[in-house]
This record gives C-alpha cells, structure tokens and sequence, in this order.
C-alpha cells in the first residue's frame, strides 16, 4: 500500500495511544510481542499502526516474512515520538508538581511584626525543603496587602486583620498581647509594667488609619475603655516607623510584643496592668487562586 501525504497532519486523527503502540513495535519489532506488552490483542494493534500511517502520511513499519522492520521514515519518526512523549509526561510531572506546591513562584507579603515572631525561620525552612520554588518577600502595611491580593500581585499575605473583601478568604496564625512603647527617657520607662490610662496625657503615635484602618480603631477603642481618647501626634504606615518615632521621643504608642526583638534604641515596651484586646496575624488569600504553593508554605510553619 503506497501511503499519500496528507496536505497537513489531522492532529485530531493521532493520540498518544498510538505514539506508545508505535514505540513499542519499533522496540520489539513483533506485533505478538508488542501486543502482549501492551496488553491487548494484535488486531487493534494493526488497526491502530494502520491509522497512525494515514495520518502521518508514511508507511512507518515493514513487515513480510522475514518480520518486521522500521523503514527510513518510521527511524525518523521514532526519534521525534520518543521525545514528543517524554516532553508530554515531564509536562504531567511538572503539572503535579506545581499542584503540590513543589516547584513555582510564591509572592508573600508579610506585616513587620512577622519578622520578629518567626518568619525568617519560616521561611528558611519552606526553602530547604521546597528549593524549586522561588519566594518573593514584599513588606506591606495590611491595607496594601489587601489591595495587592485583590490585583493578584500576592499570593499570600500575612496580615493584622480578617475582615477582608468577600473574594478573599484567610485563617488565623498567631496572636500576641500590646505592650505600651515609650521613649527610653520618658519618666515610665524605669516602671515593671503601665496602666494604659497613665498614658491619657501622652503624646501619642499611631499606625495610620489608612495603612490598617482595624488596628488603628482598635487602639483607640482600648484607650476609650480607659477613659481617654489619644492625642495623636504622628502616624506611620509601618510598626517599625512606629516605634523608630517613639524612641526619638516624639511621643508614645500602643504595639504587638514582637517589637521589643527589633533592637530599635531608645525604645522600651513594657505590659500593660489591663486585660486588653491581643494582636492577632492572619495568613490572607484569593478564594479563586490555587491552593498548591499556598498550603505547602503554611504547612511548613505547622510543622516547623
């Protein structure tokens, strides 16, 4: 049978069952042998060789009484065959790969107080055991975090709030109590621990309003259960601007425990004698946004 070109390959007309049945007979170069590894019978094996041949255009296989043999066509085809198929199960491979949250790019943001309970441990261990993915750290204040989720530049955010829009989903991480922040000068400093409303005449430095508009009303709910409301001098879109104005004596603040690890001098954290509210951080993401990457980076910190 003399085997016509087709103008161009019906793609449609070839599966990878044939590629593999191909493969096969061109290893074992008899069809019973080839059938039986398969495991299947050798007439849909010639059907299928017969329909790979029309759709390719070449005769592929000789076989007479001597047995079967690649021709000059089916050599060169079976080269391309065996690479098209390994590119295909190295595509699979990576495909489960990047669902498992072994290979790909991870863009985290993350809130500063992080920094200073855990995250870099956090982080060093996820590399060690996940080194094909590549992490991207980004420092954002919550609200920034929030927007960049909704725009997909993050992945994942950790943040200091859980009221979040409806396409946005999170879970908790950790809470840690406020501590009042002071200017290593100022007349409390030398005190064991402080009454919030000690510190209703204070010049007070806020997170902006802006920056997390929560815990900047949650600040001034605790100072309103006290009695006072803050006199707010400054604010900052970062913790760590927060405190870096408080230890040059530009006024006091409200912050989670975690600063006191920043080494910032010239400020000093001491507890607060009333039971307050505890800061809480929250791992944020997408609802819509796979899962892979994600939960392997959070299961790192579970486990760690």
């Amino acid at each position: 049978m003399t085997l016509s070109a087709p103008a161009a390959v019906d793609l449609k007309r070839v599966e990878l069952r044939h590629l593999r049945y191909f493969l096969a007979l061109a290893e074992e170069l008899h069809f019973g042998r080839a059938a039986q590894r398969l495991a299947m019978s050798q007439p849909p094996l010639s059907v299928a060789l017969q329909q790979l041949e029309s759709a390719v255009g070449a005769r592929l296989l000789d076989r007479d009484s001597k047995g079967v043999r690649l021709t000059p066509a089916g050599l060169a085809f079976q080269a391309s065959a065996q690479s098209l198929l390994g590119r295909f199960e190295e595509a699979c491979s990576q495909a489960r790969e990047v669902q498992a949250g072994e290979i790909g790019r991870l863009r985290l943001g993350f809130v500063g107080s992080t920094l200073f309970h855990g995250l870099p441990d956090w982080l060093t261990a996820f590399q060690a055991s996940h080194p094909r993915v590549e992490v991207v750290v980004v420092e954002l204040n919550s609200q920034d975090q929030i927007q960049a989720l909704l725009q997909e530049e993050l992945d994942l955010a950790l943040l200091h709030s859980d009221r979040l829009p409806p396409s946005l989903d999170s879970c908790p991480l950790y809470d840690e109590p406020f501590m009042a922040c002071l200017p290593a000068s100022h007349a409390a400093a030398q005190k064991r621990r402080l009454t919030l409303s000690s510190l209703s005449d204070q010049p007070f430095i806020l997170f902006s309003r802006r920056g997390s508009p929560d815990y900047h009303a949650r600040i001034l709910e605790m100072c309103r259960q006290q009695g006072f409301y803050p006199r707010l001098q400054h604010e900052g879109r970062h913790w760590l601007s927060v405190v870096s104005l408080v230890a040059r004596g530009l006024g006091v603040s409200i912050v989670p425990a975690a600063f006191r690890e920043a080494g910032i001098q010239g400020a000093v954290f001491k507890p607060l004698a009333e039971t307050m509210d505890r800061s809480h951080v929250f791992a944020a993401w997408r609802r819509d946004s796979a899962a892979g990457l994600r939960e392997a980076f959070l299961a790192a910190r579970r486990s760690g």
